[in-house]
């Protein structure tokens, strides 16, 4: 078995966070192109590290959302990490005091949790913030980047440029939309309830915060009801 040092934490860190480089530069140009100043999107992605919660919250800024709508979508978003904290603490050693398992929690995401869990036997903290690191210094220099870009491209490119985040979205999502029925239903019932919410004027009252929760939990309610997850079947 491999020993879990910090270096080699950062080795197995490293792909990830070649790949936030590019995403979180669509969210520098996203969060500027909506009003928001470079330092703003650089704080955002230095306090957080979640591209579709941050993605929603300027969503919900930019549309001058109240403090309950941006903290009700960020919680609807991000409940999923809560689950794989729960998951996650099976493998961590008795290195971890409770300040360590709060710093490390800060760095969960999806792509570190599935790399973290797939490693064999316990975790130590040296491999845990090795993973994290790389992650989150790509993530937080590629909004630098992309904000500072915001600032000094035409609009036509920045436009361009803007879009990268929410194609890396659809290429995650379509895949398994060939394979996947729930997913597949999912993508359809999303796309038409944004668009009444969006285009019908009788739900034009409706703050776009709400909106984008009442799409998640309906969604996910619908999913939930004509494709529940059979845990018996994956764990076998």
């Amino acid at each position: 078995m491999k020993e879990n040092t910090y270096l080699r934490g950062l080795k197995n860190g490293l792909a990830i966070g070649l790949g936030y480089l590019s995403v979180s530069f669509g969210f520098g140009i996203t969060a500027v192109g909506k009003g928001l100043s470079g330092l703003e999107a650089i704080l955002i992605s230095m306090t957080n590290l979640t591209s579709a919660g941050q993605l929603a919250g300027i969503t919900v800024i930019a549309a001058c959302g109240s403090v309950l709508e941006l903290m009700l979508t960020q919680l609807i978003i991000n409940l999923r990490y809560c689950l794989m904290g729960l998951a996650l603490t099976q493998k961590l050693d008795n290195s971890f005091s409770t300040l360590h398992r709060l710093f490390i929690s800060f760095g969960i995401t999806d792509e570190i949790f599935a790399v973290a869990s797939a490693e064999k036997g316990s975790l130590n903290r040296r491999f845990m913030y090795g993973l994290i690191t790389l992650p989150y210094i790509g993530w937080a220099l590629g909004t630098t980047l992309g904000a500072f870009a915001g600032q000094i491209l035409p609009e036509s490119v920045c436009s361009a440029l803007g879009i990268a985040i929410y194609s890396m979205f659809i290429a995650i999502i379509i895949p398994d939309t060939k394979t996947e029925k729930g997913v597949l239903l999912a993508v359809i019932l999303s796309s038409a309830l944004s668009c009444i919410f969006y285009f019908v004027p009788w739900f034009s009252w409706l703050p776009q915060g709400f909106a984008i929760i009442i799409c998640a939990v309906l969604v996910s309610a619908v999913l939930a009801y004509f494709f529940p997850k059979n845990f018996e079947e994956e764990e076998a």
